[in-house]
């Protein structure tokens, strides 16, 4: 007898006295050689595996690791779902510190997560794939993607992932509004390697104003910096680069550092329109103290490689030559965006529209979060004869108080410009702004038809206003969502949501609300203004302690937070790094 056959004969009987083996595994070596014996039980007794008995889990693709697609990684409970993630950079960068990243204040991987280490934290499970979504198709929901990472890819390294849920969060592109030469000849500020372009840039610039063979003119020209946008981003950088000339590069460049100058232009009145009016004026003042040029009303209709093209109403369109241009003047939306939209009926709109629970609307288990989106809120007028059914529970064709009482907090959820409303009119509640619209003093014995209703709201859509487009809400509308699709495996969750207006019942959760938490706007030489909630304003030097504060609780891991404040420290001593690297 071989002397393998004794084994076989043990493999056979242990399979035959034991169906619950479900695999065997013998290996045996005779000499030089060997015998690996292998056998699966599920295959010959037809005795189902565990893993076949377990429920398959729902698959999640998120697009994006930007603020709203890592936030929405960071809080998702990664056990319920299939998770698989795409983005064409491995990492999410805090930018909100961009500016600092331009002139050294800041090192570019300071600032920057990698996404594989948010994935180990959550303990695995989680599938990351670096590359771009150049489709999406709701109807197979099926998410096309193509890798630039490597060059002998097979088939261009192309590929297909299908989903069960999809989170879109790949954010937005500049906004050249279609302006001639901006793309050619300016630099963006959205990227941490627009960040390091422009840095290298700025160096450039003064290491060709040192050469001798050059005029004074132009050197002039070449250290024209000139910014485009008055907004936080905009003069931010801005103030940057004044501290970053002033404090650094003037001690290395001394023969040159009366010839810089720093502008900013702005189509608006007003730079940082989106803060209070006290914040604006001081800003302006600033600027024009330190010498930095702020052009208002002046809209650029031109950039060449040498000058800027730009009209205003009193001094009709100039020409202004220049080193160096940064464009900050808004966000787009990106093509793969706009084809979806195209697809989804919502080609007429600039960005994704989706519902108050952050549902795409017109597209089934597809959900966008951040600047690819906007919420479009439902206008109370539009459903006000839902509304006053809902609430007529006795089908007197009239209200009382008491019964718009009982709807006033299902009210407010849903419709969140009443709150609004009757903020902005300095009321306590709905019943007051009723009774004011008919002029009845006894509240408590009022009552109104459906034509009263209607006028007394007709107002309130206007307090209807999209979310800026910022990191905040951005980092919001992830952790939202998270929390939705957690709750979501959850069958024991009971319904919390407002009532259905058209509908019977109530939705399962609460919309979603944005809470601002504030924001700042540093403005150099160690003073930042700030905006809280409560309108309550801070400008100077106590604010940019509580900027610095901030910024570094923000980061996403204590990695980013320690290298942050180090290189603040760093800064501190020995000032700025001047190299071009």
């Amino acid at each position: 007898m071989p002397p393998t056959s004794g084994f076989f004969d043990l493999a056979s009987g242990l399979l035959r006295r034991n169906p619950g083996f479900s695999r065997l595994l013998v290996v045996f070596a005779v000499g030089g050689g060997g015998l690996v014996v292998y056998a699966d039980s599920n295959a010959d007794l037809g005795v189902p595996s565990e893993q076949n008995k377990m429920p398959t889990k729902k698959k999640v693709v998120i697009l994006g690791t930007g603020w709203a697609g890592t936030s929405f990684l960071k809080n998702l409970d990664s056990s319920l779902y299939d998770v698989h993630v795409v983005s064409p950079r491995n990492y999410f960068a805090f930018t909100p510190l961009l500016p600092s990243v331009t002139c050294g204040t800041v090192d570019a991987r300071s600032i920057v997560e990698p996404v594989r280490n948010i994935i180990r934290k959550k303990g695995g499970g989680v599938k990351f794939w670096e590359a771009d979504c150049c489709k999406i198709d709701p109807t197979t929901k099926k998410v096309y993607c193509r890798s630039n990472v490597g060059t002998n890819l097979e088939g261009n390294g192309e590929f297909v992932v299908d989903y069960d849920y999809l989170v879109v969060a790949i954010g937005a592109r500049a906004n050249t509004f279609n302006t001639p030469g901006v793309t050619e000849n300016c630099h963006f500020l959205k990227e941490v390697e627009d960040a390091q372009r422009i840095r290298r840039s700025v160096i450039d610039c003064f290491e060709r104003a040192s050469l001798p063979t050059l005029s004074d003119e132009e050197r002039k020209k070449n250290l024209h910096f000139v910014i485009v946008g008055g907004g936080p981003t905009g003069v931010e950088f801005a103030a940057e680069l004044h501290d970053f000339v002033n404090e650094d590069l003037s001690k290395l460049y001394p023969k040159v550092q009366e010839l810089v100058k720093i502008s900013v232009i702005e189509a608006g009145e007003h730079i940082l329109t989106m803060f209070d009016k006290r914040i604006t004026e001081f800003a302006e003042g600033k600027f024009q103290r330190e010498g930095i040029d702020v052009k208002t009303g002046y809209k650029v209709v031109k950039v060449s490689d040498k000058s800027i093209s730009m009209v205003s109403k009193e001094a009709g369109e100039i020409d202004v030559p220049y080193g160096m241009a940064v464009w900050s003047t808004g966000i787009g939306t990106r093509p793969v965006i706009l084809d979806f939209m195209k697809q989804i009926g919502q080609g007429d709109r600039r960005v994704l529209a989706t519902d108050e629970w952050l549902r795409v609307r017109g597209c089934d288990g597809v959900y966008a979060l951040g600047d690819c989106a906007t919420i479009t809120q439902r206008r109370v007028m539009d459903d006000i004869s839902s509304i006053f059914r809902v609430a007529d529970k006795d089908n007197s064709g009239t209200l009382t108080v008491k019964e718009i009482n009982d709807v006033l907090g299902d009210i407010c959820e849903r419709y969140p410009q009443v709150e609004l409303y009757l903020k902005s009119k300095q009321m306590k509640s709905l019943v007051d702004l009723l009774k004011e619209s008919e002029g009845n003093a006894k509240k408590e014995t009022m009552e109104l038809n459906i034509e009263q209703f209607k006028k007394a709201l007709e107002n309130v859509d206007s307090q209807v206003k999209n979310l800026p487009a910022t990191a905040q809400v951005a980092s919001q509308q992830g952790a939202y969502l998270a929390r939705c699709f957690n709750l979501l495996q959850n069958i024991d969750v009971n319904p919390e949501g407002p009532i259905r207006i058209r509908e019977s019942g109530r939705h399962r959760f609460r919309p979603f609300r944005y809470r601002h938490l504030g924001q700042f706007a540093p403005l150099g030489g160690e003073q930042t203004a700030a905006q809280l909630p409560g309108d309550w304003i801070s400008i100077g030097y106590g604010s940019q302690w509580l900027w610095y504060s901030v910024y570094a609780s923000k980061q996403v891991s204590w990695r980013t937070r320690v290298a942050v404040v180090s290189n603040w420290t760093r800064r501190f001593i020995f000032g700025r790094d001047s190299s071009s690297l």
